[in-house]
């Protein structure tokens, strides 16, 4: 069983695949070649299911670690009593990348170098690889150059000029540094049916690394045109969130695990490593703070082609896909993984794929109207897709599904479900010369108003005093703020305000931060959700009330780790990061609601100006 803090991690990308590596220098999660394939190293969800630490071998050294500026190149610090060593982590980019490129040429390598920077260091090095999420105890065998490893799908090639002790399927080796002394290695894979991965010089190591951390620096410098407050908060989760991209296809994760759950030793235990529409619309939301063009460009391009023919054929569209495409996502357990501090099952796939939910629409919608110009026509594929999207929201707002949080019991009529199909409506029409739909226009604005009016007459609970879950229902749920965030009502409608008071007072924890809601389907309680308490903050910086907004956003904010990741959630009970990690939607949150907060604080000031 795995008891390390969720909290102890940090993220390394190559826009393809993702690794994470815990503060003592142990990489216990890397997934190859691409974000959804099989565990290299699970040790994250058992103990026994494979790692990679490099670490100083007394045990006692006091440790500190950063992203290297502008970067996702992971640098930690280890001082012991006889010197100071420094370790680097990256997934390796291609070579002098720029720009939107990030990740087109990534040569698929996680790559480690650790260099002594004063006095002696006495290095420790455990590789325990264990494929396909701890399955397989692999053979390995000494090589020219570094330790090739046998078993699965895949041949590992770890490059290194140091000599290792194998121990069964662990290979273990000593070193003593000299200040100015460094050792790399570089690992890769290969098909088992190809020829053997290429072994890796210690130059081209070198330069790699060089090349991985210029290609983050020239991504972030290009991707830098917010300015405001929390600057470097806001352009780091610009660039995890460029991280979560699976560059062949733009796909966007919502998170690079599976199975880190909700509630410790609970059954939500999820698959996050596919494309839910709605997570990566709302990523090209607060990717256009950054000014992503070209991802959101390749997003759509991505969208249009996945779920082409479903839309025509009158089939709902899926709620998620895989990172390339893929349709069926069907859930299975992992029965030989004893999971996070016990939370089982450990699952991958995820039957979320087999759910109506009907606020993609408008989410799809949202982001384009955020993203694409309104006054030219759209390449034909995205242009008919997303006037199908209207269409079907247009036609099924009505119809009963399982919500934004995919509860597994009954469909219900969801009120956020109901005001993303308004949402959905209101861009077409403002879109209409670029969907080439005009003729559709005056259809699309009666629809939105009779959504507009059932919203209202039946989503507003008078003696709860806020807008509701569900239609016709007493229970608050903090979807509710997306109300004045999405632009249905404004921030100083007396019914926003109130739904603000309620969802504070009675989904806001002892810490500050908000749940979804008090129980799910199953009467399950769990953490707070970070993007809601994000949501809270952004909803009342619409209400003018800025100074409130701050303390709400910098309550959020105090739960990213050392290396400025959020999770999902945070546990009621001990402040511990839970979920999938790093989370797309919690960085999301961060972003929107920085921007939400200055421009409130600038229009304060402009209407201060003018009174004086």
């Amino acid at each position: 069983m795995s008891e390390r803090p969720i909290g102890d991690y940090a993220v390394l990308s190559d826009c393809r695949s993702a690794a994470l590596v815990r503060s003592g220098g142990s990489v216990d999660w890397l997934c190859f070649p691409r974000f959804d394939g099989p565990a290299v190293f699970a040790r994250i969800l058992d103990q026994d299911a494979g790692h990679w630490s490099i670490h100083p071998s007394d045990g006692t050294a006091v440790v500190s670690r950063r992203y290297v500026p502008g970067t996702l190149v992971v640098e930690t610090t280890f001082r012991t009593s006889t010197g100071t060593a420094v370790l680097r982590d990256a997934l390796a980019l291609g070579r002098r990348e720029r720009g939107h490129a990030i990740g087109d040429a990534s040569p698929g390598a996680l790559l480690r170098q650790v260099t002594c920077t004063s006095g002696t260091a006495d290095i420790t090095v455990e590789y325990a690889p264990r494929p396909e999420f701890g399955l397989i105890q692999p053979v390995m065998s000494p090589t020219r150059g570094g330790l090739l490893t046998r078993g699965g799908a895949l041949v590992l090639m770890l490059s290194t000029d140091l000599t290792f002790r194998l121990a069964g399927s662990t290979a273990l080796a000593k070193v003593t540094l000299k200040a100015g002394d460094r050792v790399g290695f570089a690992l890769s894979a290969e098909p088992v049916w190809g020829p053997d991965p290429e072994r890796w010089s210690r130059r081209r190591l070198r330069r790699r690394l060089a090349d991985t951390e210029e290609g983050w620096r020239s991504w972030s410098t290009l991707h830098s045109a917010y300015t405001g407050p929390w600057e470097d908060q806001v352009r780091h989760g610009g660039r995890v969130l460029r991280a979560l991209t699976y560059t062949p296809t733009g796909a966007i994760v919502a998170a690079p695990t599976t199975s880190l759950p909700e509630s410790v030793g609970g059954t939500r235990n999820w698959d996050y490593r596919y494309i839910w529409v709605r997570d990566a619309s709302l990523t090209l939301q607060a990717l256009t703070t950054a000014a992503c063009k070209q991802e959101k460009s390749d997003f759509f391009a991505f969208l249009a082609q996945a779920a082409a023919t479903q839309l025509e054929r009158g089939v709902d569209l899926q709620v998620m896909y895989g990172i390339g495409g893929e349709r069926d996502l069907s859930e299975r357990p992992l029965p030989h993984l004893s999971g996070w501090r016990g939370s089982v099952p450990v699952r991958v796939g995820n039957d979320a794929w087999r759910q109506r939910q009907l606020d993609v629409y408008g989410e799809l919608l949202d982001a384009a109207h955020q993203t694409v110009p309104h006054d030219t026509p759209l390449d034909a594929p995205v242009r008919i897709f997303l006037r199908q999207c209207a269409e079907a929201a247009a036609r099924r707002w009505a119809d009963p599904d399982q919500g934004i949080w995919e509860g597994r019991g009954p469909a219900r009529h969801f009120l956020h479900s109901k005001l993303m199909c308004w949402v959905a409506l209101d861009r077409a029409v403002d879109l209409a010369t670029a969907l080439e739909a005009q003729d559709r226009v005056t259809h699309w604005e009666r629809v939105r108003e009779q959504i507009r009016e059932t919203i209202e007459e039946q989503g507003y609970n008078a003696q709860a005093g806020a807008f509701t879950q569900a239609l016709g229902s007493q229970r608050i749920d903090a979807s509710a703020l997306m109300i004045p965030l999405a632009g249905f009502l404004p921030g100083n409608d007396p019914r926003v305000c109130s739904t603000i008071e309620v969802v504070a007072r009675q989904l806001t924890d002892s810490r500050g931060l908000v749940r979804r809601y008090l129980k799910d389907d199953i009467g399950h309680d769990e953490g707070t959700f970070l993007l809601c308490t994000f949501w809270l903050a952004q909803a009342l910086a619409l209400t003018g009330q800025s100074a409130r907004a701050r303390h709400v956003f910098e309550t959020a904010l105090v739960y990213a780790n050392d290396v400025g990741l959020l999770p999902e959630e945070v546990d009621t009970r001990s402040g511990e990061a839970l979920g999938n990690f790093p989370q797309a939607f919690s960085h999301i949150g961060l972003i929107n609601a920085a921007h939400a907060i200055r421009d409130a604080e600038a229009d304060s000031a402009h209407a201060e100006g003018h009174e004086q």
